[in-house]
């Protein structure tokens, strides 16, 4: 479903990665570990679409997402990547409705088909008296199944999270974990995770080691 060949990554005189191949199956979920430095959150963000490679292919569903460009690119990854990051980047002036329901009006879906979408992801994350409240008003846990449904709104083939569990303390950790094997279960969920986290790392259907920008274990 997901693929990248030979990505190659370098900031100045840095060279982040070093000709990265990878292969991700639908329904799979992989985390991938390695040192601070490896370039783990590097090959996430460009599989994600966020950053681009100076070289190398990235196929998601046949589709070549390393050529779309502008408005198209955006669309693109509206529409089929959930991204959950170590800190929520939840909008403080909006309700957690209004925050799980923001990707799916950028993607121009009927609000009202928008709202009852996000009331059942919430209600299915264990929020649904908690929809109204902004996120100053929900703990760090709730705050982050927040941001889990919002990467959900709009079905996306997959959910890339960068440490999501960093943040958070063991307890609403572990239910975090068991949340993305739920939504796997249900939704037949891809889920790419970057994570130091031993325990999540060690759940997941295949551990891919990084070291030194490359993929040293576990691409198979």
């Amino acid at each position: 479903m997901l693929s990248c060949k030979q990505i190659t990554k370098q900031y100045g005189n840095l060279q982040v990665l070093k000709g990265v191949d990878l292969e991700i199956a639908k329904g799979e979920i992989v985390s991938l570990v390695g040192s601070s430095g490896a370039g783990k959150s590097t090959l996430l963000h460009i599989l994600g679409t966020l950053d681009e490679a100076d070289a190398g292919q990235v196929l998601l569903n046949n589709v070549q997402v390393d050529k779309l460009k502008g408005n198209a690119l955006a669309a693109f990854r509206n529409k089929h990547i959930g991204f959950v990051f170590q800190f929520h980047h939840l909008l403080p002036e909006f309700t957690a409705l209004e925050n799980v329901c923001i990707p799916g009006w950028l993607g121009n879906k009927k609000k009202k088909e928008v709202e009852t979408r996000a009331m059942e992801l919430l209600a299915m994350l264990g929020l649904k008296e908690r929809m109204h409240n902004k996120p100053s008003e929900l703990s760090g846990g709730e705050q982050q199944r927040v941001a889990v449904a919002r990467a959900l709104i709009n079905n996306p083939d997959i959910i890339m999270a960068d440490e999501p569990t960093g943040n958070l303390d063991s307890t609403h950790a572990r239910e975090l974990h068991q949340l993305f094997f739920d939504l796997r279960k249900q939704f037949n969920q891809t889920f790419l995770i970057v994570t130091h986290n031993e325990e999540l790392a060690a759940q997941c259907d295949r551990t891919v080691h990084m070291k030194d920008g490359r993929i040293v274990a576990g691409v198979n």
